[in-house]
């Protein structure tokens, strides 16, 4: 060998589609545990750029409890309050891209400005084809006073640019589909994402 030995650049690596390995449990989705008094189901599915449905992605969820308390030594307000309450659930997209989580809705968190956030759901998306995890949130569509308030919703540009993180009453809980990009062909906005 007369030149020195050069390595060529790799493709870069994405978060997907090896979600399922290691990087999901079996009580992943029960943020409480079945039979728990209140608890609902966080439900919707998750869309690519052409519209359709993502069968291998991965939701993780991270919330308050009702009070308003997060799961974490840290809270300067104290412990849950709801027995057996994690804060954290995770769920794997299945065949049909269809995500869910049980979990109780959030209560009201400080927004550091002496106002209270609206109760919501932190939500990041994993999925095949992204070089890092997606943030957005879910808010509840019976909260509009709440809503109303919130200075994350509020710094949004329009009402359409809302409407991408309010989940709607369903029989169980609450249902909010995920759009990793748009696609106007279908007629499907993008989720609103946060740059965290």
């Amino acid at each position: 060998m007369t030149e020195p030995f050069r390595l060529g650049t790799t493709p870069s690596s994405t978060v997907g589609p090896y979600l399922a390995i290691g990087l999901t449990w079996p009580d992943g989705p029960d943020v409480v545990a079945e039979g728990t008094p209140g608890a609902i189901w966080l439900r919707g599915r998750v869309f690519d750029g052409n519209g359709d449905l993502v069968p291998d992605g991965m939701i993780e969820t991270w919330q308050a409890d009702p009070d308003g308390r997060f799961a974490h030594p840290d809270d300067p307000r104290g412990a849950v309050t709801t027995p057996g309450f994690r804060g954290v659930g995770r769920s794997h997209t299945v065949p049909g891209g269809e995500y869910a989580v049980r979990t109780l809705k959030p209560g009201r968190v400080p927004d550091g400005e002496g106002g209270l956030q609206a109760p919501h759901v932190d939500v990041s998306v994993f999925a095949r084809g992204l070089l890092d995890r997606l943030v957005t949130r879910i808010y509840f569509a019976d909260e509009a006073a709440a809503n109303a308030e919130d200075a994350v919703l509020r710094s949004l540009p329009d009402d359409a640019s809302r409407a991408t993180l309010i989940a709607q009453p369903s029989a169980d809980g609450y249902v909010l589909d995920i759009h990793l990009q748009g696609c106007t062909a279908k007629g499907m906005d993008e989720t609103v994402f946060f740059a965290v």
